[in-house]
């Protein structure tokens, strides 16, 4: 007979007790979500729907830092002037790596504290890197585009707030591309000693 496990248990996925998987309720929504839709690895799930999470505190993190640093030390002075853009946005995304990098080590893939910090720091910042390189690549045949689009919308914006929301724009495309490259590489080189 297999041991009952409280409602209030802390671990989300199958689990091997006596040789007879148990299934453990599901905590939080995450977890129910990834017991729901999960099919036959809910646990792969909930690590994406957590980086996603992640993802969306350094979003927070990235978007902010950018649109400060815009707005006080590196105004642009039209949508085709993308250099003030790529200093912001490389701030915010550094910082917001580093956010990631604690809560998806921590959170996220806490089984993967088994490597050497340094070498997943590495690994990760590694990915990142292509990342943002990725991100440059979007931004500069993006920023332009929009801003032109941005600017016959708003024919009376100034060029200033058409080149904030021409990067804004850019940046969240960039964002939703680079986190789908960030998940699918770090989980299978960066995490990949987690089962």
């Amino acid at each position: 007979m297999a041991p009952t496990v409280p409602q209030s248990a802390i671990v989300s996925d199958l689990i091997e007790q006596n040789d007879l998987p148990v299934m453990v309720a599901p905590r939080g929504p995450i977890q129910r979500l990834s017991v729901r839709f999960g099919g036959s690895n809910p646990k792969e799930l909930e690590r994406f729907l957590k980086f996603a999470v992640v993802g969306i505190i350094g979003f927070a993190i990235d978007l902010g830092t950018t649109n400060v640093l815009l707005a006080t030390l590196l105004r642009p002075t039209s949508a085709a002037d993308v250099s003030p853009e790529r200093i912001a946005t490389s701030i915010g995304f550094t910082l917001a790596v580093i956010s990631n990098f604690i809560w998806n080590r921590y959170w996220t893939y806490p089984d993967s504290r088994s490597r050497p910090l340094l070498r997943q720091i590495a690994q990760f910042f590694a990915v990142n890197v292509v990342g943002l390189v990725i991100r440059f690549i979007i931004l500069g045949l993006l920023v332009v585009p929009f801003g032109t689009i941005i600017s016959s919308v708003l024919s009376t914006a100034s060029s200033e707030t058409v080149a904030k929301i021409a990067t804004n724009g850019a940046v969240l495309v960039a964002l939703g591309v680079v986190m789908l490259w960030n998940f699918f590489v770090n989980r299978r080189w960066t995490y990949s000693d987690v089962k």
